[in-house]
């Protein structure tokens, strides 16, 4: 996947309230939904009254700096915009995603339940970012996780054309170690190769080194990278 494209398919599977284009900047009010659908991206061929435009249109300036960017990312540095939350994408092809899970340990559905809502609330994710997940005009579903009869974590998969992505993953801190990652992986895998996806992939922060060890070990691949710049 080249950087484009991800971010089409996260745009796409991860809206923001509003999105509007700037000189070369894309400017996006989030509502609440968190970094991804708040930050500000652009174009290769800015200038610094651009950049300047966009922090006047921005309560607290943010910008998303793709995979290859140097000059913007140099340029927001010299202007004191420190480093925040470097992200990792990860890919696999669906197919080699998919797998059999015990019966009845996970349960594509949408609308979310309220358990699924209850899970989410706990990790942070709150009901502006299930708004976000609203937003999502194609194909989408929430995957609840169980272990032992018990609702144990939850994951947001959405369609854009042939691409899958997952987002919002959580599991109950309680009940971690126990597989609940793989099983809401394969779920999603399994919900979006029924869909018709050819490919399934997620963002993770680079420090979360313990779920980029469950996507390494699931098949999935490092493709990309991207980081935010905060004023």
């Amino acid at each position: 996947m080249t950087p484009t494209e991800v971010l089409q398919v996260m745009e796409a599977t991860w809206p923001p309230a509003r999105k509007w284009v700037q000189g070369s900047i894309t400017l996006r009010e989030g509502a609440g939904g968190g970094q991804r659908v708040s930050a500000a991206s652009v174009q290769d061929d800015f200038t610094e009254a651009d950049i300047e435009a966009a922090e006047a249109a921005m309560s607290s300036p943010l910008f998303l700096i793709q995979q290859g960017q140097d000059a913007l990312d140099a340029v927001l540095a010299s202007r004191g915009y420190r480093l925040h939350d470097p992200v990792v994408i990860y890919a696999a092809e669906t197919s080699l995603m998919t797998g059999d899970l015990p019966p009845l340990s996970a349960f594509p559905h949408w609308p979310p339940l309220q358990i699924a809502r209850d899970i989410w609330e706990e990790g942070g994710v709150g009901p502006a970012r299930v708004a976000v997940m609203d937003r999502v005009i194609g194909p989408k579903a929430a995957v609840l996780a169980r272990v032992n009869d018990r609702p144990t974590g939850i994951a947001f998969v959405a369609m854009h054309e042939a691409e899958a992505m997952i987002h919002a993953v959580e599991v109950r801190p309680a009940l971690r170690r126990r597989g609940v990652g793989t099983v809401l992986v394969r779920a999603a895998a399994n919900w979006a190769a029924a869909q018709g996806a050819h490919r399934l992939s997620l963002a993770v922060i680079e420090k979360n080194i313990a779920a980029r060890a469950l996507y390494a070990f699931l098949g999935m691949e490092a493709v990309g990278q991207y980081h935010y710049r905060a004023g």
